[in-house]
């Protein structure tokens, strides 16, 4: 018979005011198994193992929020006018109200030497920049590896989070990796499929592998939708996180129609307003809308076109778009006078192909105007056609000119949608996106920390076979 070690057999009895009794067979060195066989038959035993089992009360207790201290690497920031500025501003204000530390890296946009202000929300690292060909508005961060391994070094980050994939972020990505801090970052801007549309189509592929390496460096990369995941893993793409984009629903609200606005582009009450925002580009396909106008006008004679926004293609759209046409050329806006021309108007217009989500499109929704949109991108999860817009396949330019004459025919039915649109981006609250970035923010940090537990006991015992 073989012997156990009585030592470790200890036997618990509930008595019956809830205390528990402890017998420890602790002086004997060695017991039998017929030993231990005949103590549980003992009658004080038998009556604690037919006792019945307690009911535990447990409180449902809220998992306790980990807090992060970020590095949040991006090239454009406010107060540039543009979907990925304004998003990722509002990740950074979401990550601030959940009491983590930010640490904001970005090219200076005030003039040279000009200090940051007293009352910055967030820590800023500004870095020089040079101005992108086309945009002069815009800048490219100029940032050595070498001063990111500095800064880091002194002042570790517990991540780092890459918004764009300029040269700043890949230096960013360098200094991140030497330094073994998890890296997220986010695909944003379809940079290859522009390409195209500036006649360097030839590039196409050169920008995808360097897209690819970039973001399969990183621990995960945040993409808005399933669809654009499958794309870019069906391309290469590794470890990536569908994580929804938010909308400000307080700055962007119906509250903002302002019949002055409407009054001072020349739309009469009754007149149907169609309203784009972004920038006027190629790769926005605006030539849609420029093609399209004539034919609308001719059914709509009061119709207007209200394009917000600047680019490298506006004076060609100028040329071709008169003031006698009713189109009014509003230039960039911010803030409160954004809000409002997307609420002054009747109809969003977003004619564009190349988008990874499409900001615009909930910003619109939010201000209780109608979306009409290709099916994809955010249009294809927030646009149901014929309640909150409309909707056409995707690239079928046709399909897009008879939809959009179909909702300003019925200006009736159109305006009643403004309930629908809003209706359908009050749930895009920025909290809840904020916690799903924490938690892919969580699953990188807790990884890297396991893989370099593995490799420190991997190399000890190296060095003790040596």
């Amino acid at each position: 018979m073989t012997p156990i070690d009585g030592s470790a057999v200890t036997v618990r009895r509930c008595i019956d005011d809830g205390r528990v009794a402890t017998v420890s067979k602790r002086c004997f060195r060695r017991m039998t198994v017929r030993t231990v066989t005949e103590l549980l038959r003992s009658a004080p035993i038998i009556r604690a193992m037919t006792t019945p089992p307690i009911e535990l009360e447990v409180d449902e207790l809220p998992t306790r929020q980990r807090h992060f201290r970020v590095a949040v690497v991006t090239e454009t920031y406010p107060p540039e006018v543009n979907g990925v500025a304004r998003s990722i501003a509002c990740v950074v204000k979401g990550l601030q109200a959940r009491d983590h530390a930010v640490q904001l890296l970005r090219p200076r946009q005030a003039p040279a030497g000009a200090p940051v202000p007293a009352d910055a929300p967030v820590d800023e690292v500004l870095m020089r920049g040079l101005p992108v060909p086309r945009y002069p508005h815009l800048r490219m961060g100029v940032v050595s590896k070498r001063t990111l391994v500095n800064l880091w070094a002194s002042k570790r980050p517990d991540i780092v989070h890459i918004a764009t994939e300029g040269p700043m972020g890949w230096s960013a990505l360098q200094a991140a990796r030497q330094l073994k801090l998890p890296v997220v970052s986010e695909f944003r801007t379809n940079f290859h499929a522009y390409a195209q549309h500036y006649g360097i189509g030839w590039l196409r592929r050169p920008l995808l592998a360097y897209l690819r390496k970039f973001h399969n460096r990183c621990h995960s990369t945040m993409v808005p939708n399933a669809a654009l995941a499958g794309e870019l893993m069906a391309q290469g793409f590794r470890h990536v996180s569908v994580i929804a984009r938010g909308v400000d629903t307080q700055l962007f609200h119906p509250s903002h129609r302002s019949e002055a606005l409407r009054e001072s582009w020349g739309a009469a009450p009754g007149d149907p307003v169609l309203v784009h925002v972004g920038r006027l580009a190629a790769e926005k396909n605006l030539q849609l809308l420029v093609d399209l106008w004539p034919a609308l006008r001719q059914r709509h004679p009061r119709a207007r076109l209200v394009l917000v926004g600047d680019g490298p293609a506006r004076a060609d759209f100028e040329q071709q778009l008169p003031p006698s046409s009713n189109v009014v050329f509003a230039g960039m806006r911010h803030g409160e006078d954004l809000a409002a021309c997307y609420a002054s108007g009747d109809l969003f217009v977003f004619p564009s192909i190349t988008e990874t989500y499409g900001n615009v499109t909930p910003e619109a929704l939010a201000s209780g105007l109608p979306v009409m949109a290709y099916q994809y991108a955010a249009a294809a999860l927030l646009v149901r056609d014929g309640v909150n817009g409309g909707l056409a396949p995707f690239n079928d330019t046709a399909a897009f000119n008879a939809r959009t004459l179909a909702l300003l025919d019925d200006l009736p039915r159109l305006r009643a949608m403004s309930l629908a649109a809003r209706d359908s981006a009050e749930s895009l609250d920025w909290d809840g996106i904020v916690q799903g970035i924490e938690q892919v923010y969580a699953s990188a940090i807790d990884g890297t920390s396991i893989a370099l537990r593995a490799g420190s006991q991997l190399s000890r015992m190296e060095a003790r076979a040596l």
